[in-house]
């Protein structure tokens, strides 16, 4: 569901993304065309007011000639230009001369009492405003407006009075053509609009560069002539730039395909990395927690429940090691396979199950205590245990021992080992059995024949240790008492923390290359079981080293491997 809930919210926001660029790209676009449709309004406005000067011109000679234009024709063939249809004045608004005459003849009418212009035109003189008017379509071709300019001159009385009109005749588009070419040069359709009238509302076309209705165009409005004028302009490819929108659907399709691809490999990883570590806690062979699982798992609880109690059992096989000899590893094998069934349908619930290693296991029942579990426990110690070998059903023995925290530990990391004491006490007594521990066992180490580990090695003539035979992590087991007093340390723990727990630790750096080769050189030729002495310098815990000679042996061990037993001389005294 993951990939999908991932795929499905990589497109929502692709989508949201999408929507909000979209609405950006259009939005800075339409910004640009509102200035666009400004300034090129404006230059239109400008290029109309050249034909309003024109007027003006003709109005200021008949103001300064009290009337007359005596030149009249030579005086609009200066101010023609080639967007100007025609020049004309109207005196009393009845026209009476034209430049050019040719073609616009027709255009001699009385403005003022035209059914059709009469009503503008004295709108105009009667608000002295220029008008413009239009368009229309000219006799010439094409369409036209007409720019009126009332004209008022002074009697000798000092009264004013209406004279007439001068009027320009001009063609459009010519007359902005060249101030809103540059649109089409930027990409811009545009409509020009005006009112045929300051009387009017309504809007009529003047110009249309098109080849259609314009999807939401910008409008800008202005007056000139007494009319309303709108430009409506709008990009010729539309209000988005589509190939900018197409490359951020494909990225943001790339993108999201790329999380959708970290998301499975994530996933596939977790997943891989579930199974190792499941891998890397359960043992293999029965499916148990293995040695470090059963830690971590223990760890845990104890966070979890504080001063709680719970019951630590630890248990093995009889004679395992007889059943492997005789019967074969397969067998054995299947024999533990039986116990760690066992030991989970006895103890389903609530509890802690863990191969230690061998044939040894380890069980931590939680929130019950020795005398609760006690039954239990003897019971599943005597139950009746087979494993088949050509046929034949064969019986074999467990020996347990279990504790109770905090009754028999005052800590969980001394529970199990009371159990330990505990199931070693079994032994002792003839396996087969089971029995919990109490204070009168010695917790501290197992025993045998009255003497401790301790006592032995404490008392050893000369110093000892064991390491772990694996080249490149030759590992520190144990040191006695007498060598963590030749290095300086206090304790074992002491010892092992100055050492690193590595032989390496114990070496002179520039004896510990050919003391590691002169070792495993012993090793291979005497086919791994003993190897004679080694002379080098041994490290101290202040800094200072001394002379030494160490002589070992190579073992098997159960639980760690290959290992050397090593004792250690003082080369000074040897040399005496």
């Amino acid at each position: 569901m993951l990939p999908l809930l991932v795929l499905i919210i990589c497109g929502a926001l692709l989508c949201a993304v999408m929507k909000k660029a979209y609405a950006s790209e259009r939005e800075q676009i339409r910004m640009k065309a509102e200035m666009n449709a400004v300034t090129y309004a404006d230059r239109m406005a400008a290029s109309l007011d050249d034909g309003i000067d024109i007027t003006e011109l003709l109005k200021q000679i008949l103001v300064s000639s009290n009337g007359e234009i005596g030149r009249f024709d030579t005086v609009s063939e200066r101010v023609m230009n080639s967007y100007v249809q025609s020049i004309q004045l109207a005196p009393d608004g009845v026209v009476t001369q034209i430049y050019p005459e040719e073609d616009n003849d027709g255009g001699k009418i009385d403005l003022v009492h035209d059914s059709e212009r009469g009503t503008i035109v004295n709108y105009g003189i009667d608000n002295r405003e220029v008008i413009m008017q239009g368009p229309f379509e000219l006799k010439q071709g094409g369409h036209g407006i007409a720019i009126r300019n009332p004209v008022y001159l002074s009697s000798d009385d000092g009264t004013e009075y209406f004279w007439g009109l001068t009027i320009v005749i001009i063609r459009v588009p010519e007359i902005y053509q060249e101030s809103v070419s540059p649109l089409a040069d930027f990409g811009y359709m545009y409509r020009l609009y005006k009112t045929e009238s300051p009387l009017d509302t309504e809007f009529k076309l003047v110009d249309d560069s098109s080849d259609g209705e314009l999807d939401d165009p910008v409008s800008h409005y202005f007056e000139l002539g007494g009319c309303r004028w709108r430009l409506d302009i709008m990009p010729v490819e539309g209000w988005i730039d589509r190939k900018d929108i197409y490359i951020l659907a494909v990225v943001g399709v790339i993108i999201s395909v790329l999380i959708e691809a970290l998301v499975i490999a994530f996933l596939f990883i977790d997943k891989q990395r579930q199974y190792f570590r499941q891998r890397a806690i359960t043992d293999e062979l029965t499916g148990l927690l293995n040695r470090s699982g059963f830690n971590d798992e223990l760890d845990r609880y104890a966070r979890e429940i504080g001063s709680k109690p719970c019951v630590g059992i630890m248990l093995d096989v009889d004679d395992f090691k007889s059943i492997n000899d005789i019967y074969g590893h397969a067998v054995g094998d299947e024999a533990l396979k039986n116990l760690a069934r066992s030991m989970v349908n006895e103890f389903p619930d609530n509890s802690i199950i863990g191969r230690n290693g061998g044939d040894e296991f380890c069980i931590v029942l939680k929130e019950t205590d020795a005398e609760t579990a006690g039954d239990q426990i003897e019971r599943f110690c005597h139950q009746q245990r087979m494993f088949r070998f050509h046929g034949r059903e064969y019986n074999y023995r467990i020996s347990l021992g279990y504790a109770e925290y905090p009754k028999h530990a005052g800590k969980r990391s001394e529970l199990l080992r009371c159990a330990d004491v505990a199931l070693y006490e079994v032994k002792l007594k003839g396996k087969n059995g089971c029995m919990c521990y109490t204070d009168s066992l010695c917790k501290s180490d197992r025993t045998q024949l009255g003497f401790k580990l301790d006592d032995i090695s404490y008392n050893l003539p000369g110093a000892f240790f064991i390491y772990k035979a694996d080249r490149g992590n030759e590992q520190l087991l144990y040191a006695n008492q007498a060598l963590i007093h030749m290095t300086g340390c206090d304790d074992l723990n002491d010892f092992l923390e100055f050492t690193g727990q590595q032989f390496a630790g114990l070496v002179h750096p520039d004896d510990y290359d050919y003391v590691e080769e002169d070792i495993w050189n012993q090793i291979d030729i005497d086919a791994g079981q003993s190897y004679d002495y080694v002379k080098y310098r041994l490290a101290a815990k202040d800094g200072t080293y001394r002379k030494v000679i160490d002589i070992g042996h190579l073992v098997d061990s159960e639980h760690y491997g290959r290992v050397f037993y090593v004792l250690v001389v003082d080369y000074d005294m040897v040399s005496l």
